[in-house]
């Protein structure tokens, strides 16, 4: 929501109100992410983590169960990604309007037709839906809170989960043949969350890294495992 704050006690209000409406927050992924990659040493299987602004506990939730977590800045190109064979990618939080992410939802698209396991939180989840055909809109007020309801429709368990967005993905814009939803917002109806149709990609609006419940949505990290394993061994 902008606002204005001003010392003029003879300010025009119309003025100001339009001003506040044009006023938007530009560039804040590159401003976010790291600088450049770095690695996070494991054992397990190797996982490539775009930080699209990420919150540093999706590492090490990733790094606690053995993997070995390679980080790289929300630029990085996608056959950079691809030439180091990962088990897994990784795509982060963020912070922004996701439509505005225009080059890096290309190089999504390119990390989309690989057959890599994928696994997308908040942003990277929005991101990987505009890079296959979807549409995301913006929220009238938002979703923020570490209390929100969601529904798993594979198992029909409702968990807590951790919010912290103004966009959400239209789910009327999702072609079923690519993707369908996967998790609900138990409150208003919303997507919040996908599964990817013939592909190893599972994506999720909310924030398992942030251990909502407190460890509800922690199993995530743990499917998102034993995807690479199958796809290893498929």
């Amino acid at each position: 929501m902008n606002g204005m704050i001003t010392t003029d006690e003879g300010f025009d209000l119309d003025e100001v109100i339009s001003r506040m409406k044009t006023y938007s927050v530009t560039g804040v992924v590159n401003a976010t992410t790291c600088k450049e990659s770095y690695v996070l040493p494991g054992e397990g299987k190797r996982v490539a983590l775009l930080d699209l602004g990420a919150k540093k506990n999706i590492a090490r939730s990733l790094n606690e169960r053995g993997c070995e977590v390679t980080v790289y800045p929300a630029d990085t190109k996608a056959e950079v990604i691809l030439s180091t064979n990962p088990d897994g990618i990784m795509l982060s939080n963020g912070p922004g309007d996701p439509k505005e992410c225009t080059e890096i939802i290309k190089e999504i698209r390119k990390l989309y037709e690989s057959q890599v396991p994928i696994f997308a939180i908040c942003l990277g989840h929005q991101l990987m839906a505009l890079a296959t055909g979807a549409d995301t809109h913006k929220l009238k007020y938002g979703h923020r809170g570490g209390n929100h309801p969601v529904k798993d429709l594979e198992t029909g368990r409702v968990y807590i989960s951790s919010q912290n967005h103004g966009y959400v993905v239209d789910e009327d814009t999702v072609d079923p043949a690519v993707a369908v939803p996967a998790f609900v917002n138990v409150n208003d109806g919303t997507n919040e969350g996908m599964k990817y149709t013939g592909k190893n990609i599972f994506t999720v609006q909310y924030h398992p890294e942030a251990c909502p419940g407190p460890q509800d949505s922690s199993y995530l990290f743990d499917r998102f495992i034993n995807m690479m394993e199958v796809g290893k061994n498929a």
